[in-house]
């Protein structure tokens, strides 16, 4: 890891989150945890961003607990307060944004599961901080964006076997941005299951996970200034 665990403040309350910057002063991204919380494959993502001339954060959704199986990390994800949450993620966008090693006026949000819907979330209620999104395969019910207010373009990164967003879903999700006039675009990788960009998991997609990290890093790219 070449990252640091970093406190950061936000409507009042002390957070902490993963930072990784890149050698030089570099364009802000938020990285989103998956149900797990952040592990070392959530810093490994953000390392990888570093990587790339990105300056990487991963706010700690859990406060410092990571999850060591499915049923743990589901009862973490239940537990979240929607609106503690937002002002933890808004706090850590302005933390980030504030931070000497970044080096753009927004910030980039790319989220995985959880952390998709959460990253979706964020750009929606943070317009004004956040200039794209990358949601991978983001599934999370009680989180519900306003996307009439979302003014970031949006990446959609999604599994065709993904038993937890289904093919409905995500049509009646792009259906609802086009109507709104947002701009977007959405990728399928034939074959993935959820979760395919983890590497620590079983449904890791190798293949699927090199083109949509050659996805993600062009967007960022091109919006993130």
């Amino acid at each position: 890891m070449t990252g640091r665990m970093i406190s950061f403040r936000g409507n009042g309350a002390s957070y902490e989150g993963y930072l990784s910057p890149a050698p030089a002063p570099s364009p802000g991204v938020v990285v989103v945890q998956e149900w797990y919380g952040v592990d070392d494959h959530i810093k490994d993502v953000c390392d990888r961003f570093a990587a790339e001339g990105f300056t990487a954060l991963a706010p700690d959704l859990y406060r410092g607990v990571v999850a060591k199986s499915p049923d743990e990390a589901g009862k973490l994800r239940m537990a979240l307060d929607i609106a503690e949450t937002e002002k933890l993620l808004r706090g850590g966008i302005a933390a980030l944004l504030g931070d000497p090693s970044c080096a753009s006026e927004t910030a980039g949000v790319v989220g995985f599961c959880m952390g998709g819907q959460l990253a979706l979330f964020a750009a929606a209620t943070s317009p004004d901080l956040v200039s794209a999104c990358v949601d991978f395969y983001g599934v999370y019910a009680e989180a519900h964006p306003p996307l009439e207010n979302l003014r970031a373009p949006l990446l959609g990164i999604f599994a065709e076997r993904d038993r937890s967003l289904t093919p409905e879903a995500l049509a009646a999700l792009d259906q609802r941005l086009t109507a709104l006039g947002k701009t977007h675009e959405f990728h399928t990788y034939p074959g993935t299951r959820h979760g395919f960009f983890n590497d620590t998991r079983p449904h890791h997609d190798a293949d699927a996970s090199r083109d949509a990290w050659r996805r993600t890093v062009a967007f960022l790219r091109q919006y993130v200034k």
